[in-house]
């Protein structure tokens, strides 16, 4: 099957500067060297602990940051490559969704033309009883009444102002969606809500997603594959069964033993942390943190090794 998205040595990194001159003295290495795909219709999430870089390669990915270096080929395209022209013209084609969506609503502005005004700008609309009408369309869609046309974002809740910012992306017509931390800032029973109209939507619309999360119950009931991001670098990846049953990664089976349990009597792991860490060293980048670490781990950092067809890790063991 051809690939929707495919992501190859990815890197972002941010200049530490210092001094009166601000000489470059090193790199915080945010996002470094990591490869994935996306198929259509696939949903893949995106997990590691705050700080790994999980934000920054779906900014990197679509150029909202601009990378350092690799290639993100998208649809035939190497988006690294475009100019800014070229960009433009498939930017509808990828959407994202922020864990804040009054990132992407203007508070200035009625919740129709939050919606209705890209429908022109990008030509989805050709009058405004065209744009009248997408827009109606897309409030019943993501389950809003037509009365909220008229209304601005900060009348209405968290979930409902998420739901918003879904129909805002949905208008672009996009093939790929990134969602980053779009439940997280959600109650549990509106989290239940937004998932069950994301899914409902890429049936609809037959959307792939890219769902980077820290929330590993909702990635292991909403995706399809999983890639473990830690320090800038995917250690683990593979489809959510295989991995949340047989996890390989050290860091993986950290993260997987510190999810709260059912019943409060079982004991839960807590990851040791890692205060002062190397960004220049070559080795492995859980060195600092692994139980089972040797000392081969300090001066090399294993590519990822195919457990099975849908299975790889980054670990010497």
């Amino acid at each position: 099957m051809t690939k929707l998205l495919e992501v190859t040595h990815l890197k972002k990194y941010f200049p530490i500067r210092r001094g009166i001159f601000h000489s470059h003295v090193g790199d915080v290495k945010a996002v470094d060297g990591i490869s994935f795909d996306i198929s259509p219709g696939e949903i893949v999430g995106l997990v590691g602990e705050s700080g790994s870089g999980k934000s920054t390669a779906g900014l990197a990915v679509i150029r909202l940051l601009e990378p350092t270096s690799g290639h993100i080929h998208f649809m035939g395209h190497d988006l690294v490559s475009l100019n800014a022209k070229q960009l433009r013209a498939l930017r509808p084609s990828v959407q994202m969704i922020f864990q804040n969506p009054l990132v992407s609503l203007n508070p200035r502005k009625t919740i129709f033309e939050n919606i209705g005004e890209a429908l022109l700008y990008h030509r989805f609309a050709k009058n405004r009883e065209q744009q009248v009408a997408q827009v109606q369309e897309i409030l019943q869609k993501i389950g809003l009444p037509l009365t909220a046309l008229s209304q601005y974002p900060h009348q209405f809740s968290g979930g409902q102002q998420q739901r918003i910012s879904i129909g805002r992306a949905i208008a672009m017509h996009p093939k790929l969606i990134i969602c980053d931390e779009a439940v997280s800032a959600l109650d549990l029973s509106v989290q239940a809500q937004i998932l069950n109209l994301l899914y409902d939507l890429k049936q609809t619309f037959k959307l792939s997603y890219l769902f980077i999360s820290h929330d590993l119950s909702v990635v292991q009931n909403f995706c399809d594959r999983v890639l473990v991001m830690y320090r800038g670098k995917i250690v683990e990846r593979g489809e959510v069964r295989e991995i949340f049953k047989n996890p390989k990664h050290p860091y993986t089976q950290m993260l997987f033993a510190a999810i709260p349990k059912k019943h409060p009597q079982e004991k839960r792991s807590i990851l040791p942390v890692q205060v002062f860490a190397d960004t220049t060293s070559p080795g492995c980048p859980f060195f600092g943190r692994c139980s089972v670490a040797k000392p081969a781990c300090e001066q090399f950092s294993p590519p990822l090794k195919e457990l099975a067809s849908s299975h790889s890790y980054s670990c010497i063991h």
